[in-house]
């Protein structure tokens, strides 16, 4: 009984030690050098300028390794670490994909900061939840969000350039001065939303819906608009120079043209068949 006593408190007062780390290595280190000094003794004493000039070549070596191998081995484990962030990050917006809650859009939101800050921008956030939320500034360059929730979001100097768009909600969002150059948005919902001085350069918005939305002095040049929705639009000073699919029908549905910019041929209808839209 007093043997097994003792034996759990010698086991007790070890683990106590190992679960210090410096006091573990210090220990060790300690015993070490005993031995290790304890050993070199007769070389100390019978040639010690030899021996010194061998310790001497070995610490060269050792900084050598350092300098070496230790700065390769924490540049390994650096980039591997980063990986698994990335990593934990894509599986977290995974997780919270389809889960339509504020909770969920929020986190997701927060996955897709902490990518940019690690000079990622291409994520899949196809059906994210992601309502409400404050995307500004984000950089979204590439990434998928197609069928995607961005509904009375804010998206202010968001770089969506050749983002994935199609038939993703952005009703009543504020894109102003967002970058969705070449962005692929057919069928995209932008009811009541605010794209004030966007760039939407060669998009293409085929059928997608535009009611209500402000377009003021956004560039809309070589874009593709067979079927888009203008109704009660404001495309004040818009440039479409170089739309493609765009009608005079679609254009009378606009709540104003007033100096928007036009190629001469669709010019030439509007101020012919729809001249209240153009003037103040």
């Amino acid at each position: 009984m007093f043997f097994n006593t003792q034996l759990k408190k010698l086991r007790d007062y070890v683990n106590s030690i190992i679960e210090q780390p410096i006091l573990t290595s210090s220990i060790v280190l300690g015993f070490l050098a005993i031995i290790v000094l304890g050993l070199s003794l007769r070389y100390y004493l019978e040639d010690f300028d030899g021996f010194f000039s061998e310790v001497l070549a070995e610490a060269h070596g050792m900084l050598f390794d350092i300098a070496v191998i230790g700065i390769l081995i924490f540049w390994l484990n650096k980039n591997g670490e980063m990986r698994q962030r990335i990593r934990m990050y894509r599986d977290e917006i995974d997780d919270f994909r389809l889960w339509e809650s504020e909770e969920a859009a929020f986190r997701t939101v927060g996955n897709i900061k902490r990518l940019n800050r690690h000079n990622i921008h291409e994520i899949n956030l196809v059906n994210c939840h992601l309502s409400r939320t404050n995307l500004n500034y984000v950089n979204l360059a590439g990434s998928n969000l197609n069928s995607a929730d961005v509904g009375n979001a804010f998206l202010i100097e968001t770089n969506l350039e050749n983002t994935r768009l199609n038939q993703t909600n952005l009703e009543n969002s504020n894109l102003n001065q967002a970058n969705l150059k070449g962005a692929y948005a057919s069928g995209a919902n932008f009811k009541d939303a605010y794209l004030i001085k966007a760039q939407l350069e060669n998009a293409f918005l085929i059928k997608t819906n535009f009611k209500n939305a402000f377009l003021m002095e956004a560039n809309l040049r070589g874009c593709y608009l067979t079927g888009a929705d203008f109704e009660n639009a404001s495309l004040y000073k818009a440039d479409l120079r170089g739309a493609k699919g765009l009608t005079i029908e679609q254009l009378t549905k606009a709540k104003t043209l007033y100096l928007a910019q036009f190629d001469d041929e669709i010019l030439d209808q509007v101020k012919t068949n729809i001249p209240e839209l153009v003037g103040k």
